[in-house]
């Protein structure tokens, strides 16, 4: 034959087999763009802050100056310091309290910059505009952003400076990202003078709640280092500033390495999740790919024999059936790439929000290996099923063609037959019988699917979970934080006076509807099994109301008792039911000088779930006393009646306490972004992967349709009824579905403990018993069900069409 033969007869066979060439297409699109997603969350997974750092010119150091004490010529000597190699600044900085849809926000610290752009610190502006006008803020966020009692913030928000001299309103324009986080809001430096203007006005009145004349003029500066990459040189680079700035001036520095620290740490978690999703789809991807193409090539045996009667030599027939496949492929990896760039956009967005980094995009790496990828696989899976057949002679394809291996299914039909079920069925349940090999391929892909299904539930359970555990949201439904409107502004001040506090105990007095409360307070302790200081929460009473989630023992329930988190087991080499050595006596930064303190002997008697890089212990003020000074002060924590409306309570608890307090009530709902882009894509891709599940089954059934069609023109030939043939062709894959169900369930059971395990050890915990068992035994079984739906949906086409068809059809069809 010649090579034109060869082509036309490729393209007779797309042609021909529109639904096979569709399916395949289909599947490829699905597995490319579960593939391109998958890599791209992957990469952006690796190292997100070394990149948005690098691309966005981030500071290695900022500066927060008192611009009364540092002369402009000093802060532009500051330029030229030893060893830096970029600067920008002075910026206006000002920080104050606003109240948000009548709400109080908390403060919010606002840097004056004309643009967005410099050799130091380029904020990347993701929706609006840059300011250009007086009371125009930019957001340090992304669109969106959960704010609390008034709702989430959007273009056009509004801000209200309730505390400053003619109650100014900013209305957000624009959301942008910062690497630095060099500010909450950026403004026009105009306005950044203003507003320092009207907060150190209402300073020197007190009117701000803070001590008259306390509120300096701030300046913001940034600069980059040849070398800032480790502690020590941070340190050396802070000391050739303060050689020009004088350090009376220097009221605040920031460095990187704090900032890269909880990024990499949200990527470290991120990390197993994404691996996990990104493997079962690249499998999944293998497998259905496989088993469309080999069940491509092997359903055409017949017509392989009669080409090879007409004189087609092996190399052309291997030529035929790769160009047949490829087409379809092809199509089907181009639109899947183009898809998966599509669905990035969000995922990726929320990603970036993840890491708290500017902007996240699908690399151009990925988007060529993803269908190249693809393409060579399917390529690779079609080629041994062709030369197969190029190496059969016409006689042996024919006969392949026409009907199954001797011997094959013969056995399980006399058995099957001798069930007392219908007919039908006990063909149905006999068929798979007659191609193992096709049968085998199609119960992993169901199995596969339904795993993918399984899986996801449990992890999304899972991660739900956490994120209740994490805020406490039914048991400590309202906390009252520093974030009202009397809140200190200036550096270095205390949140509030006693006299301010004893104003939120009489409020919750005089409030309906509380259940529970008590006071936290936040500071640091030592141990001698640990080297550096301990975070310490404390309690005013042992507080297990607020339904803390255990991974071993209890929660502190008299004095002497505490709770530790695994990274204090960890680090200390300590076990629950151990007894330690605690010092009160420490340095609470930020709030006063060092604490005198006395050492406490305490029994471990809980691990409590906290996921966290620090040693962290729980106690109670009777444990651990001196700690519970209204400088430590955090938070106070309510429960509240059943009934009672959470929005109602925290609109009269803050009018109770009024304007001028620096608590406010908020509500503690809300996950974070992490949990945002986890439940998208968990759904996303178990989706996707159950469609491809589906899709490999609906070639099965179409195949064996077309093995066996002279088979079911000659049943309909002699009285089998339309719905008889539908429950006959369902059958074909019911007993490959329920095997699958079996194997999926305890794979999905592993792999959701090994995701989660892995998850849990990048955040430096264990896992509570409440959170791993999300697989009760009912569950599960009503879960494997998804083998049997994949299955079916995937069948119902063909098995209609079969149904349908009319018996002289049917064999003229053959």
């Amino acid at each position: 034959m010649s090579t034109l033969s060869v082509v036309r007869t490729a393209s007779g066979g797309v042609l021909r087999h529109k639904v096979q060439a569709f399916v395949l297409c289909v599947v490829l699109l699905v597995s490319t763009a579960s593939a391109t997603l998958g890599l791209a969350l992957l990469e952006a997974s690796n190292g997100p802050f070394a990149h948005a750092f690098a691309a966005q010119k981030g500071a290695d150091i900022t500066l927060t100056v008192n611009a009364g004490k540092a002369t402009a010529a000093q802060l532009a000597a500051s330029e030229h310091a030893a060893g830096v190699t970029a600067a920008a600044g002075p910026f206006t900085e000002v920080t104050f309290p606003v109240n948000f849809e009548g709400q109080p926000w908390g403060s919010i610290q606002a840097v004056g910059r004309s643009t967005p752009g410099g050799p130091v610190d380029t904020v990347d502006l993701s929706a609006g505009h840059w300011p250009d006008g007086p009371g125009q803020v930019v957001y340090n966020a992304r669109p969106g952003l959960g704010g609390g009692p008034g709702g989430p913030l959007e273009i056009g928000s509004t801000f209200q400076a309730t505390t400053l001299p003619g109650e100014p309103v900013l209305t957000v324009v624009g959301f942008a990202t910062s690497i630095t986080r060099s500010a909450d809001v950026w403004v026009t430096p105009a306005e950044a003078a203003t507003l320092q203007a009207d907060v150190r006005s209402a300073s020197s009145t007190g009117s701000a709640g803070t001590p008259a004349g306390t509120t300096p003029p701030l300046e913001q500066m940034l600069y980059r280092f040849a070398s800032a990459s480790t502690s020590a040189q941070i340190r050396t680079d802070e000391a050739s500033l303060t050689r020009v700035v004088p350090t009376a001036a220097v009221l605040g520095a920031a460095n990187w390495l704090s900032q890269e620290s909880r990024s990499d740490s949200n990527s470290s978690i991120m990390e197993p999740f994404v691996i996990a999703f990104a493997l079962i789809g690249l499998i999944m991807a293998v497998l259905i790919v496989s088993n469309v193409v080999s069940g491509a090539v092997v359903a055409q045996y017949q017509r392989i024999g009669v080409l090879k009667s007409l004189g087609m030599t092996p190399g052309q027939v291997i030529a035929v059936y790769l160009n047949r496949i490829g087409w379809p492929a092809l199509a089907g990896c181009v639109i899947g790439v183009l898809l998966g760039d599509v669905l990035s956009v969000p995922i990726l967005s929320k990603s970036a929000g993840t890491y708290g980094v500017g902007h996240q995009s699908v690399p151009p790496w990925v988007l060529l290996t993803a269908p190249l990828g693809m393409l060579a696989l399917t390529m690779l899976a079609a080629f041994g099923p062709a030369l197969r057949a190029g190496r059969l002679s016409a006689t042996e394809a024919i006969a392949a063609g026409r009907a199954p291996r001797s011997g094959h299914g013969y056995l399980a039909h006399r058995l099957l037959s001798r069930l007392r079920v219908p007919r039908p069925i006990s063909l149905g349940l006999a068929s798979p019988f007659a191609k193992p090999g096709r049968t085998l391929v199609t119960l992993f892909a169901i199995a596969f699917g339904a795993c993918a299904v399984i899986f996801a539930v449990g992890l999304s359970t899972a991660l739900d979970r956490v994120q209740a555990d994490g805020t406490q949201s039914a048991t400590v439904p309202v906390q009252v934080q520093p974030d009202g409107p009397g809140t200190a502004t200036g550096p270095g001040q205390n949140y509030a006076a006693q006299a301010q506090d004893n104003a939120v105990t009489a409020a919750l007095a005089s409030q309906p509807g509380l259940a529970h409360s008590d006071v936290e307070y936040n500071n640091t302790v030592t141990d001698p099994a640990i080297a550096g200081p301990v975070d310490a929460q404390v309690f005013s009473g042992e507080s297990s109301w607020q339904g803390w989630t255990m991974i071993s023992g209890h929660w502190f329930s008299g004095p002497g008792q505490v709770v530790v988190n695994t990274e204090f087991l960890e680090a200390s080499g300590l076990s629950v039911g151990d007894t330690t050595t605690v010092n009160t006596g420490t340095v609470n930064p930020g709030r006063g000088p060092v604490r005198p303190g006395t050492s406490v002997t305490v029994k471990i008697v809980g691990e409590y779930f906290n996921p966290s890089n620090n040693p962290d212990i729980y106690a109670s003020t009777q444990t651990l006393p001196g700690l519970d000074s209204v400088a430590s002060l955090s938070n106070w924590n309510i429960g509240l009646r059943q009934g009672t409306s959470v929005s109602s309570y925290i609109s009269g608890f803050n009018r109770a306490l009024g304007r001028s307090s620096p608590w406010a009530a908020v509500s503690s709902q809300g996950g974070g972004q992490f949990f945002a882009i986890a439940s998208a894509l968990i759904g996303l891709l178990s989706l996707m992967v159950a469609v491809a599940s589906g899709l490999g089954v609906l070639n099965t059934v179409l195949m064996t349709t077309r093995d066996r069609i002279h088979d079911l023109g000659i049943f309909k030939a002699i009285g089998m009824r339309p719905g008889q043939v539908l429950a006959m062709v369902c059958c074909w894959v019911l007993g490959p579905a329920i095997l699958a169900a079996v194997l999926a369930a305890p794979a999905a059971v592993q792999l959701n403990s090994a995701t989660l395990g892995a998850m849990a050890n990048a955040a430096h915990t264990g896992i509570p018993g409440s959170i791993e068992s999300v697989f009760p035994i009912a569950r599960l079984a009503l879960l494997s069900l998804a083998a049997l739906v994949i299955a079916a949906l995937g069948a119902l086409l063909p098995a209609s069409w079969a149904a349908r068809a009319r018996p002289a059809v049917a064999l003229r069809t053959e």
